[in-house]
């Protein structure tokens, strides 16, 4: 076997605390005051270091994975293998086709990725074709705040002083959607995700009265998510444009959707569909259909970075998803401040430069 190896893969869970100028929202069933992720770094035998990061809600069960299922796997490959994860994956697709297991595969690939581009002395960009563009907008992902006008109105008020140019609401009502509208003025566009709040008979009517206020798109707004039919019934009856995939579970889906015609903007993780490897390729798929591709990026780590590399080499421009909030820790945040509602993509060899340790050992769970 020749040329470089992993000689080491670690796994730093780490939970940021956050300010949204609000009570703490729900998330999975309790109060959120912090926003978790998982960063892993690969190391390889002539000493190189790559980053990547996992979705972390589920911390500890991704760390687990990494450790006992996924890292073992990676010792001693190669890391030009650009097959490896995909290996791993089929190896471990026992465990589940999604979830834990490919949240962790996710993290490894975006590492692998960044050291590919170290290696080589180029941004990631430029190893997927080059840039489009230098400069990637940024639109102010909100957290919830339940209907609350003046809590929203505060938030995007904001938001828009600090130079972004779009908003997107975690809201479920008209109400909610309209004091948006009111607080924005009536040019901003305004991006509205319902967490799938509504079985397939029940949104017509509240997704219709959304448009009222001129909504970019409607994401997920259907429970299951998975339901592509009853999405494209809803899309169909309205004329809404709508947003999914932040929960599918791999590139088939995406093509589910296409022949669906269920989606007007797909949303695929990073850090949930298995990596940069599949988030290029769906959104290569996706774009070539005549689809955008927005990818789902409310995180802050390498698998960030991986995002805005994406953005940059994509055919079609679209905006970057930044979770609108204060953190007590941005890992990753000083190699691309927002600076008039825009990133710079980043333009050092691989993703663009490692997490911060300090602040790691700090916030680790």
């Amino acid at each position: 076997m020749t040329g470089p190896t992993i000689a080491a893969v670690d796994a730093f869970a780490l939970r940021i605390p956050f300010d949204h100028w609000a009570p703490p929202p729900q998330f999975a069933g309790r109060a959120r005051t912090t926003l978790d992720t998982v960063l892993i770094r690969v190391t390889t035998d002539d000493g190189l270091v790559g980053w990547g990061e996992a979705y972390g809600s589920f911390w500890s069960a991704v760390t687990a994975a990494i450790d006992e299922w996924v890292a073992p796997l990676a010792l001693g490959q190669r890391v030009d293998d650009a097959g490896l994860p995909e290996r791993i994956e089929r190896t471990l697709h026992n465990l589940g086709r999604t979830g834990p297991t490919v949240h962790a595969i996710s993290g490894l690939d975006i590492a692998l990725w960044d050291l590919r581009g170290k290696r080589a002395g180029v941004p990631v960009a430029e190893l997927l074709g080059g840039r489009r563009r230098d400069r990637v907008p940024v639109y102010a992902s909100l957290l919830q705040y339940y209907g609350e006008a003046d809590r929203l109105r505060f938030a995007i008020d904001r938001a828009l002083g600090a130079g972004f140019s779009q908003i997107k609401l975690h809201e479920r009502t008209v109400a909610a959607v309209e004091a948006a509208r009111a607080a924005a003025g009536p040019d901003v566009p305004i991006m509205v995700d319902t967490n799938c709040a509504w079985r397939p008979d029940e949104a017509a009517a509240p997704v219709a009265a959304m448009a009222q206020s001129n909504i970019l798109w409607i994401e997920e707004p259907i429970w299951p998510p998975e339901n592509f039919s009853a999405l494209a019934d809803l899309r169909h009856a309205t004329g809404v444009p709508t947003a999914i995939g932040e929960n599918a579970g791999n590139a088939l889906d995406f093509e589910k959707m296409r022949a669906a015609a269920c989606v007007d903007f797909v949303q695929p993780s990073a850090i949930k569909i298995g990596g940069l490897t599949p988030l290029w390729r769906i959104c290569t798929e996706a774009e070539d259909a005549g689809l955008t591709c927005v990818p789902h990026s409310p995180f802050f780590g390498p698998g960030y970075l991986a995002t805005i590399h994406v953005l940059a080499a994509k055919k079609r421009p679209s905006a970057l998803e930044r979770f609108y909030c204060d953190l007590a820790c941005d890992p990753c945040g000083r190699f691309v401040p927002i600076e008039g509602g825009h990133v710079a993509v980043p333009t050092a060899p691989g993703l663009g430069g490692d997490p911060d340790l300090e602040l790691i050992t700090r916030f680790l769970a």
